[in-house]
């Protein structure tokens, strides 16, 4: 998939349920994940991420977020997220969704571009 997103707005491109989608955590959409993931800080979960313990809920609340951070209307809410398939690098299942939540917590919280350049997969 050739990439639509601009990784200087911390955006990260997917394909959910077979659709080119971009996704990225604006400053209110990672406000609602703090409260909805009931964290102290968004720290707390991208330690959790670097540790490589985050909960499927984690995973599928980052994604939804990343979903309302570019004003998508499907896919808002964690349990429409558990209901979709979710591709990238060629890759689907767990492995992707996990992929695509770890890029897009370091999209958030890096200057620069959150996926390789040459196309190669990168786990977060």
């Amino acid at each position: 998939m050739k990439s639509i997103a601009n990784p200087h707005r911390g955006e990260v491109a997917a394909l959910v349920d077979g659709e080119a989608r971009v996704l990225r955590l604006t400053l209110g959409s990672l406000a609602e994940l703090e409260a909805n993931l009931a964290v102290a800080d968004l720290f707390s979960l991208v330690d959790r991420f670097e540790s490589g313990r985050p909960g499927s809920r984690d995973i599928l609340e980052i994604i939804a977020a990343g979903h309302r951070g570019n004003e998508y209307a499907v896919c808002k809410t964690a349990d429409e997220v558990a209901d979709v398939d979710i591709e990238i690098d060629g890759r689907t299942g767990v492995f992707a969704a996990y992929t695509l939540a770890g890029r897009l917590l370091a999209a958030a919280f890096s200057p620069g571009p959150a996926e390789p350049a040459d196309g190669a997969a990168q786990t977060p």
